[in-house]
């Protein structure tokens, strides 16, 4: 097989799924910002880990995802690189490894800010990564993928992020962590409500497949209002009145949730997994605008 061209490793990294890497990093940052403590290498080396972690978990998936026969010529969603035969398992197992030893060579530069403890989040992250849909149990494919997404690109990323430029944890960092790790699942929600009838084929008991489009669309809505709500709890901190910038993407937010529940199409769920991304980017920007100002 020939050598992958750029296009397609860049389409493996999955861009729409970026970011779920970036948005957590902004956040905190933005809070660190607020508590005079901004450090904009400490700040780099995160964004850096984040995203190294993202592309790797998802190299993982094109791979494991492959082997377990969850992605087939029957998949409704983009193409996947080793399920089309663009890079070879091996190649992409290669590939998955050497972007996880980055990050974590990435990580180790935190050490410096945040002391070796950051080693533990670090690995746990890899792992965790590794074990979204490889391992003996995959927590992708029973229905914990939402958990996962929900504690690594929210909490532990927001808060991890916030600590190695504070020097501490803070409450602010775990209530903003809430909406960004939702927001950051409906992308995850959003892909697996298109998949549901091959990963149901495949023995990949994700959320949508054992409880049904029905409470996804409950999930999908609940996390969209827990986002939008986050900024009053924020006021009522005594943050000023730009921390309510978030809430003006509720009529988008809203539109995103009549999407999804209008028995939309495969072409239409992609559509709408790319803007579910462009939501949590704007919003973590809006948000981080708000705390800075």
């Amino acid at each position: 097989m020939k050598a992958a061209r750029p296009q397609v490793w860049l389409a493996a990294a999955r861009p729409r799924t970026l970011p779920a890497a970036v948005a957590p990093v902004l956040v905190g940052s933005a809070l660190a910002w607020h508590d005079g403590r901004f450090d904009a290498g400490a700040a780099a080396l995160c964004l850096g880990f984040a995203l190294l972690v993202q592309i790797g978990t998802n190299f993982a998936n094109d791979y494991y995802d492959f082997i377990k026969g969850a992605d087939t010529a029957a998949r409704l969603g983009p193409r996947r690189a080793v399920a089309a035969g663009l890079i070879s398992p091996a190649v992409m197992h290669r590939a998955m490894w050497v972007v996880f030893a980055v990050a974590f060579g990435c990580g180790l530069g935190l050490v410096a800010w945040g002391g070796p403890w950051l080693l533990v989040i670090g690995v746990a992250s890899i792992l965790c990564g590794l074990a979204y849909t490889g391992g003996p149990w995959p927590l992708g494919y029973h229905g914990l993928g939402d958990v996962f997404v929900f504690v690594f690109f929210g909490v532990v990323a927001v808060e991890a992020t916030y600590f190695v430029q504070a020097g501490r944890f803070g409450m602010d960092g775990l209530l903003a962590a809430v909406p960004i790790g939702l927001l950051t699942t409906n992308i995850l929600l959003v892909n697996n409500y298109r998949d549901v009838e091959t990963d149901a084929a495949a023995g990949k008991r994700t959320l949508v497949v054992r409880f049904g489009r029905g409470f996804a669309q409950g999930q999908f809505a609940v996390a969209l209002a827990v986002a939008l709500a986050m900024p009053l709890v924020f006021l009522a901190r005594g943050q000023r009145a730009w921390c309510l910038l978030p809430m003006a993407l509720a009529p988008i937010a809203w539109a995103h949730f009549r999407r999804l529940r209008e028995r939309p199409t495969s072409t239409a769920l992609i559509a709408l997994l790319g803007d579910t991304g462009k939501l949590l980017a704007i919003y973590a920007a809006l948000f981080a605008a708000g705390v800075v100002l």
